[in-house]
C-alpha cells in the first residue's frame, strides 16, 4: 500500500486539528450553559462501558442519579470500574464480546428476563483493525464489533420493547468515516486481498449514522431519540493501539475521555431535536455528516444500510452455533 504524502498529512492536521483536539472542545464550551446532571428514576445501559469515552459517559450518568448497567468483555474491567464509581445508585455490570453476535443475542434475554426498561443506551463498543480478523461467527471482526452488533442490540431492545417509548440511543461514530463513501456491499469484505482497515473502520461508523437515521425515520410515532456523535479526537487505549503515530504527533492536545465523552451526556441530558434526517453530533452541535465531495451517494439510503444488516443477522442467526474448543 502507498504511503501518503507529507503534504497531504500536513494538509490534514493543518485543518482539522484546532477543531477535533481538546483546542476546539475549549474554545466552543466558553459559549456553553451547562445544567445540572439530572437522571435520578432512569436506566442506562452502556456498551464498552468499563474504560475510556463509555465508562466516562456511564460515570456521569451514575453521578446524576441513573442506574447504569455497563457491558463489557473484561469481568474484571467492568468490577474495578464499577467499585470505583462514588454514585446514589451502584453501577452494575453485564458482561458481552460485541464481536459475537450471539452474545448480544445472550445481554438481550439478561436483561428482558430481569424487567428492567432502558431510558438511555450509549452504544459505544468499537474497535479498529489492521489486518482481517474472521470471527468464529465467519464474519471480519470490526464490522461485527462497529456496527452489527450495534444494530443487533438497538432492533432486539425495541422488538422486546425494553427501550421505553420517551429513550434516547446514543451512536459513538467516529470522524473515520468522513474520507468514505457508504458502499453497501463492502461493509463485510471477507477477502484479504480486497480487505483495508481504516476503510472497515469507516464505513461501520457511518453505517452507524445512517442506521440511526433509519431509527429516527423508523420510531417517529414515539418521543423516542436517536443521534449519532463525533467525540473529537480523544486519547484511548483503542487510539493508542490503532494509531500510534497520531498519538505521538498530538499527545498534547488529544481530549482526555470527559471531553470525548462530553456530547453523549449532553445528548442523555437535553435530548435535542433534530433537524436534519441525517446528522453527527459534535460538541452539542448538529454538524454535516459529509466535509468531502466524493462521498455522498444519494443512491445509497439508511434503508439500504439496515436492510443489508438484517440480512447479514438473519444469516448468522440461522448458522449452528460453532463448537468451542475445550481448554
Amino acid at each position: 500500500m502507498a504511503k501518503t504524502p507529507l503534504s497531504k498529512i500536513i494538509k490534514f492536521y493543518v485543518r482539522f486539528t484546532p477543531s477535533y483536539s481538546a483546542i476546539g472542545y475549549h474554545l466552543r464550551s466558553i459559549f456553553w450553559k451547562n445544567r445540572p446532571n439530572k437522571f435520578e428514576g432512569q436506566t442506562w445501559l452502556v456498551t464498552g462501558g468499563s474504560e475510556g469515552i463509555g465508562a466516562a459517559a456511564a460515570r456521569k450518568g451514575a453521578e446524576g442519579g441513573a442506574h447504569v448497567i455497563c457491558v463489557a468483555r473484561d469481568p474484571a474491567k467492568l468490577q474495578a470500574f464499577a467499585q470505583s464509581v462514588q454514585s446514589p445508585v451502584s453501577v452494575t455490570y453485564l458482561t458481552a464480546d460485541f464481536s459475537k453476535t450471539r452474545e448480544v443475542y445472550a445481554l438481550v434475554e439478561k436483561i428482558r428476563e430481569s424487567g428492567q426498561r432502558l431510558d438511555v443506551l450509549i452504544d459505544n463498543v468499537g474497535i479498529q483493525k489492521h489486518q482481517m480478523v474472521l470471527t468464529d461467527e465467519k464474519m471480519e471482526f470490526s464490522f461485527v464489533t462497529n456496527i452489527l452488533s450495534h444494530h443487533i442490540l438497538v432492533k432486539s431492545l425495541l422488538d422486546n420493547k425494553i427501550l421505553k417509548d420517551d429513550a434516547t440511543v446514543i451512536e459513538v461514530a467516529s470522524g473515520g468515516m468522513y474520507n468514505h463513501r457508504m458502499v453497501v456491499d463492502d461493509l463485510n469484505i471477507t477477502d484479504p486481498a480486497r480487505y483495508m482497515g481504516p476503510r472497515a473502520y469507516g464505513l461501520a461508523k457511518r453505517a452507524q449514522v445512517m442506521v440511526m437515521g433509519y431509527w429516527r425515520e423508523k420510531q417517529s410515532h414515539l418521543n423516542q431519540r436517536f443521534y449519532a456523535m463525533h467525540p473529537g479526537w480523544v486519547d484511548t487505549a483503542s487510539v493508542n493501539r490503532s494509531m500510534p503515530r497520531f498519538v505521538a504527533i498530538l499527545k498534547s492536545v488529544l481530549r482526555d475521555h470527559d471531553k470525548g465523552a462530553d456530547t453523549i451526556v449532553y445528548l442523555a441530558r437535553e435530548r435535542p431535536p433534530q433537524h436534519r434526517k441525517e446528522a453527527i453530533w459534535f460538541d452539542r452541535k448538529e454538524r454535516n455528516t459529509h466535509i468531502y465531495a466524493h462521498t455522498p451517494d444519494p443512491a445509497v439510503s439508511p434503508e439500504d444500510v439496515a436492510r443489508k444488516l438484517d440480512s447479514i443477522a438473519a444469516a448468522v442467526a440461522s448458522q449452528p452455533e460453532p463448537v468451542r474448543q475445550a481448554a
